[in-house]
């Protein structure tokens, strides 16, 4: 929403012809803007809503999926984000959780998207097909419509080699997923402007 102060200045030639006035933000940074009717002055107020990730967690692995979360929190919370946590069966499920979600608008829409699971191998080409396909399917969603995710699907050969990627004393995968998403939202806040 936003408010504007003051009154407007009288109308002069060059606001006729499109020149450019200048207001002071919330925030204290000048805004600028051009008119070919009016010349407005005075204070901006701009409420802004702190940014809003959805962190899709595949469950296959519930104590792997909890230490990946942690680290994924505490890069939101440090960065000052709101999030979601919504779980989905596996990993193959999380880009169409993720397509879901990207359906909500205004306050509720989110800016980025967390994808954290595991994906250990087995004595199967399943183990193949899950990865690449999740994979695949993040990929497309962020390059088709946009979107800011953070891919944080650990794909290993063994559960040791699970935990030492999850936890947050160690490798910390979820919290570098998170860090991915809250870089590409900046990143896409940079180009949209």
């Amino acid at each position: 929403m936003v408010a504007r102060r003051g009154k407007p200045a009288a109308k002069t030639a060059a606001a006729k012809k499109g020149a450019v006035k200048k207001a002071k933000a919330k925030s204290g940074k000048t805004a600028t803007f051009s008119s070919l009717e009016t010349e407005m002055s005075g204070d901006l107020n701009i409420e802004i809503r702190k940014p809003r990730v959805l962190i899709v967690e595949a469950r296959f692995y519930e104590d792997i999926a909890d230490a990946l979360f942690e680290g994924a929190k505490a890069i939101i919370e440090a960065s000052d984000f709101d999030y979601d946590r919504i779980d989905v069966p596996g990993a193959l499920e999380l880009p169409a959780a993720i397509r879901f979600a990207m359906n909500r608008k205004g306050e509720k829409a989110y800016d980025g998207y967390v994808a954290l699971g595991c994906v250990i191998r087995g004595e199967t080409a399943h183990f193949d097909v899950v990865v690449n396909e999740s994979a695949r399917g993040l990929q497309q969603l962020a390059i088709e419509h946009q979107l800011c995710i953070g891919n944080g699907i650990i794909t290993v050969e063994n559960e040791d080699q699970a935990w030492d990627r999850a936890r947050k004393d160690r490798q910390d995968k979820g919290g570098g997923a998170a860090l991915a998403a809250v870089a590409m939202i900046g990143l896409k806040q940079l180009f949209s402007a």
